[in-house]
């Protein structure tokens, strides 16, 4: 993949947190924030922990910090996936997000149109 195609599609997975947390606070009462700082989003729960979403453009990597723990996320031609076994982003953002906030939280690509 060029750095280009990198680029797009992790602004693709970047965009879709944001409109996650968007369908997320407007159906439950869940008072996810979001914040996004370029390469970065920080979604901060009501307990004040947060879950950290960043670029690493050189090894064309997705990174996630989450109380769970660290996970590395590489694009294989249809998801990104973790590069240790741990699976898809989004399955394991919602669940990290679930288990933080205490409620079923559902993260999801943006829907192609």
């Amino acid at each position: 993949m060029t750095d280009l195609e990198f680029m797009n599609r992790a602004e693709d997975l970047l965009r879709a947190i944001e409109h996650s947390c968007d369908r997320i606070n407007e159906a439950e009462d869940a008072d996810v924030d979001n914040q996004r700082s370029g390469g970065m989003v920080t979604l901060t729960f009501p307990d004040r922990s947060q879950i950290i979403v960043n670029l690493q453009k050189p090894l064309q990597e997705i990174w996630m910090a989450a109380r769970s723990g660290g996970y590395h996320y590489r694009f294989d031609g249809a998801t990104w996936q973790d590069t240790k076994g741990a699976g898809e982003f989004f399955e394991c953002l919602s669940r990290s997000a679930s288990a933080q906030s205490g409620l079923a939280l559902r993260f999801a690509p943006i829907p192609e149109t």
